[in-house]
């Protein structure tokens, strides 16, 4: 009887060891996972990142791109505005010119 208590007890040594090793491979598994989620959660991040950045770069290049060609139709407008300008005075000095003219012949 003293072998078969001696028994039990080993046996349930060996049953808390087992249980408490595959506790242990347990964590350590989850562990492993939990690193495995937070890394890919953290790339995942990192990509959504400089996916934000190049957004971002792209954004502002388009501005100012838009705001380049803005100028340069803003510039275009202003010196053809100003060339109307000129060809209306041209067209009036002209206009003045022949009116004088003809009243210089007809007033010979």
């Amino acid at each position: 009887a003293k072998a078969y208590h001696e028994n039990e007890i080993q046996v349930a040594k060996a049953y808390k060891r087992a249980e408490a090793q595959a506790q242990r491979s347990y964590d350590a598994a989850m562990a492993q996972v939990v690193k495995d989620r937070d890394d890919a959660l953290a790339k995942a991040l990192q990509g959504r990142e400089a996916a934000m950045r190049r957004a971002d770069e792209a954004f502002k290049n388009a501005e100012e791109t838009a705001r380049t060609a803005y100028e340069a139709a803003s510039q275009a407008a202003q010196q053809g505005r100003e060339e109307n300008i000129e060809k209306a005075w041209k067209v009036r000095d002209q206009t003045i010119e022949q009116a004088w003219q003809i009243y210089s012949k007809i007033a010979r």
